[in-house]
């Protein structure tokens, strides 16, 4: 006697529906992390400021892409807690997923998960697809040229402004080519460190069918001279499937570097946040 599908047809249109919706998520999420709150909340309430004299564009970049490879330059491997999970816009939680990822330079990062609850498909289909996904583009099988750079965009420069303890240059960064893995919107650049303090805006180029909307939120901290996630907020409207908010906050850091950023020799030093 031969077996016989018990699936329904509704359910395997459901079913169907969900996965869609959440490998579309889980793409536009990556392309918000790759350019390394609730609706209300994410809005900086402290005034812009006119930009000092002198400033430009060009300098900005310079100076950015100067820092960063002299920061990326001295990092060893850092670890962090992260803690994953996707909400409705209620609050509800649909999956979560906590561990540490491990970060040796240059190129590899290694998950361990330490808990998890809520829905299994959906953190299959969104959060496991999503840190394999990061985990893949660290090694390299993954190339994908997102960087803040001259390259991919040009900086209007808006003004100047503080987002928590950090004076920043404020910049519309617009893409230079229709890109999924670009974004259009603002960017934050601390004007000391030349190091991007917020990122937040949509991508450059409509991501699926499913996509009927997504917006990104992204805030980094300055730890040991280093400047690391701390958290992200990726805001999607699925097709058929609704509104649901993708968090990934980034915490618990422990930072190792093998020389100082002024590029004298030093023991390794270790910083714990």
């Amino acid at each position: 006697m031969h077996g016989r599908n018990t699936t329904t047809p509704n359910t395997k249109i459901r079913l169907f529906f969900v996965d869609a919706a959440f490998l579309a998520m889980t793409t536009f999420a990556m392309t918000a992390y790759g350019q390394l709150n609730q609706p209300g909340q994410t809005g900086l309430t402290t005034p812009l400021e006119p930009l000092r004299p002198g400033v430009t564009a060009i300098e900005i970049f310079d100076e950015l892409l100067a820092h960063n490879a002299l920061r990326a330059g001295t990092l060893v491997n850092y670890t962090a807690f992260r803690t994953y999970q996707v909400v409705d816009l209620k609050g509800k939680v649909h999956a979560e997923e906590i561990g540490q990822m491990e970060y040796r330079a240059p190129d590899q990062k290694k998950f361990v998960v330490t808990s998890e609850k809520g829905s299994a498909l959906v953190r299959r289909l969104a959060l496991n697809a999503l840190i394999a996904s990061e985990i893949e583009t660290t090694a390299g099988k993954q190339h994908h040229d997102s960087a803040i750079s001259p390259t991919n965009y040009t900086l209007d420069l808006l003004g100047e402004q503080q987002v928590g303890p950090y004076h920043c240059f404020v910049a519309q960064a617009i893409p230079r080519r229709s890109d999924k893995y670009l974004f259009e919107g603002k960017v934050w650049i601390d004007a000391e460190d030349y190091a991007v303090v917020r990122i937040e805006g949509h991508p450059a180029k409509k991501l699926s069918f499913w996509i009927q909307r997504a917006d990104f939120v992204r805030q980094y901290q300055r730890i040991d001279n280093f400047w690391l996630p701390q958290r992200d907020m990726t805001f999607v409207d699925v097709r058929l499937y609704g509104k649901k908010v993708l968090t990934i906050d980034h915490h618990d850091y422990i930072v190792n570097r093998s020389v100082t950023l002024e590029g004298s020799l030093s023991t390794e030093n270790t910083a714990s946040f």
